[in-house]
């Protein structure tokens, strides 16, 4: 397991306990009561992350999946922030470096499917998802699409991992379970009681050529379709951190967050949690914001398990960790893809797009090859 963003972060190795579970609230109950019988001390004082922590990810729908939530803690965690370094070991083992592991070796003979009827198909969907909210009152759905890609052998996922976290830096690399990306959309990190959200939606790919990507960076934070997108977004968090913080921050207006690949609006919104609201209850109370399922919720939901066409799994849901004083980081499992649990040479990837009311549907197409980029360029090196 691996959660690493500019040279820092944690690794876990092994397993010292899991659970699955049906989502973020039942996790944080099972970690509150596996914590309370463990007997632990820090050489590292402050730090988040330090002492014993549970990596997980879950899933985007329970109810319109076969995939399953998990939380691993791991028996070995190796971490860095902060500038401050250290090794936790849970269990009766002796302390003990682990032993290295091979090579990294990058996948060989990767094939990316080029499906052209399927991606004909999601315009379609995208056309009727306008029709909906020209119609029916729903505000905005996101819709997602995935592609498969093959490798002649077995695909070693810390190599994606350094591809993204080197490439990425700026982003959340995460592996947990077979689930590998780079996101770069914090669902909510707690630190020391600060609760801190980062809410992305209205997005253009980049040229590579810096001045027209500051003619599109403009272009992007002066267009209306993407600004109610985005508004509509940061709303359903701050609505959702509400009962649960207290002394929030909302700017006014987002910024526009330039990624290697694309362009992107954000927000950054901070609050002061309650006490007892730990990270894990703080992504209950915000999945699925309105970035990766729309307005309503209730309705975007629904209309995504009609018309998507697609089993999302553990995509969009809350990837991260917690640790033993209820701090943790979980972003979106976003720029991502999920090794086959049968087939450890093929893996899916998958892209989503907001759409509201003027959404185009070859311009969506575009917008998910955009966001496919990071994990297509990491497999193809």
């Amino acid at each position: 397991m691996a959660w690493i963003r500019r040279g820092e972060g944690m690794i876990g190795l092994g397993c010292y306990a899991c659970t699955n579970v049906s989502g973020p609230a039942e996790a944080d109950a099972w970690w509150t009561t596996l914590v309370d019988g463990l007997e632990h001390t820090s050489s590292v004082s402050g730090v988040a992350g330090t002492g014993p922590l549970a990596f997980g990810s879950f899933t985007f729908d329970p109810d319109h999946t076969r995939a399953v939530s998990r939380l691993i803690v791991p028996r070995v965690i190796i971490g860095r922030r902060q500038g401050q370094a250290w090794l936790t070991v849970l269990g009766d083992a002796a302390l003990e470096l682990p032993e290295p592991g091979p090579a990294l070796r990058p996948p060989q003979g990767v094939r990316v499917e080029l499906d052209e009827a399927g991606q004909a198909r999601w315009q379609r969907r995208v056309a009727e998802a306008v029709h909906r909210i020209e119609i029916n009152g729903l505000e905005k759905v996101v819709l997602a699409r995935a592609v498969t890609v093959r490798a002649e052998e077995a695909i070693d996922v810390r190599h994606l991992v350094d591809t993204l976290a080197r490439d990425y830096s700026s982003c959340w690399t995460y592996s947990v379970d077979g689930l590998v990306g780079a996101s770069p959309e914090m669902l909510i990190r707690r630190e020391r009681g600060l609760a801190t959200s980062r809410i992305l939606a209205g997005t253009i790919r980049r040229t590579g050529s810096d001045e027209t990507d500051l003619k599109l960076a403009g272009a992007l934070a002066r267009s209306s379709k993407n600004l109610a997108e985005h508004e509509l977004a940061v709303q359903s968090v701050a609505e959702a951190l509400a009962p649960l913080c207290s002394g929030m921050n909302v700017p006014e207006s987002p910024y526009v967050l330039e990624l290697p690949n694309v362009l992107h609006l954000a927000t950054d919104v901070t609050a002061v949690a309650h006490k007892r609201a730990s990270a894990l209850r703080l992504a209950a109370a915000l999945h699925p914001s309105a970035a990766v399922c729309g307005t309503p919720t209730s309705v975007a939901r629904a209309a995504i398990a009609e018309l998507e066409g697609l089993d999302r799994g553990r995509y969009s849901g809350p990837v991260g960790w917690i640790d033993a004083r209820g701090d943790g980081e979980w972003a979106i499992a976003l720029r991502c893809g999920v090794v086959s649990p049968d087939n450890p040479s093929e893996m899916r990837l998958f892209a989503g797009c907001g759409i509201v009311e003027g959404s185009n549907p070859d311009e969506e197409l575009a917008e998910t090859k955009a966001k496919l980029v990071p994990m297509v360029s990491a497999l193809l090196g």
